[in-house]
């Protein structure tokens, strides 16, 4: 009886064993991933980038599960300016006004899920919480992901309004009589995202 019972137990643990799923996390490729931005105006628009500082992506068989990801704000970029112009926008970006990166170094994105998008240039909705200025608001947005070898590759574009973590400088949603000198709420973002 008791052969059997053994027999039995290992049977069991051989066939779960077969159907367990290898749950791990990858962590981010900092040097392969970036993050662009697109801020408009009335009169234009500036672009730039800011780089992902850390992260990680957790991942089911070859699903993705969750993940966090620190994004370093010290790192905001202008890329479409040059000189003292460029100096200057950086610094007010920098500031209060905008990010205030002296007191809010970094960001932070935390996935609350992850579902299949039946979207023609989507696979996937990633819906997580966004912490810009110590301020957190849920976003979901389209991102095309695939995994190949192991490793995940994630692109996605879309638009955040800036005002939901107060940054209102220049916005006409809040302030009256901006004329050409509005910027407006939404920002559009360009990200890749790599694993190692």
């Amino acid at each position: 009886m008791k052969k059997t019972l053994l027999t039995i137990g290992l049977a069991l643990a051989v066939v779960l064993s077969a159907f367990t799923i290898v749950r791990k996390e990858l962590a981010v490729d900092t040097a392969a991933s970036r993050i662009a931005w697109v801020g408009e105006k009335v009169t234009g628009q500036h672009n730039g980038t800011v780089k992902i500082k850390s992260g990680g992506l957790e991942v089911d068989g070859d699903q993705i599960t969750g993940g966090s990801f620190v994004i370093d704000m010290t790192t905001i970029d202008v890329e479409d300016l040059s000189g003292d112009m460029k100096g200057k926008l950086m610094g007010h970006l920098r500031s209060d006004d905008f990010f205030s990166v002296e007191k809010h170094p970094t960001a932070t994105f935390t996935i609350t899920s992850v579902d299949k998008s039946e979207a023609t240039d989507a696979t996937h909705f990633i819906s997580g919480d966004l912490t810009i200025k110590g301020k957190t608001n849920k976003v979901t947005f389209p991102a095309t992901v695939s995994m190949v070898g192991g490793k995940v590759n994630a692109t996605a574009n879309f638009d955040l309004d800036r005002t939901k973590w107060d940054i209102r400088y220049g916005s006409g949603s809040f302030f009256d009589g901006l004329g050409d000198k509005m910027i407006y709420d939404d920002f559009k973002v360009d990200l890749l995202l790599s694993t190692k």
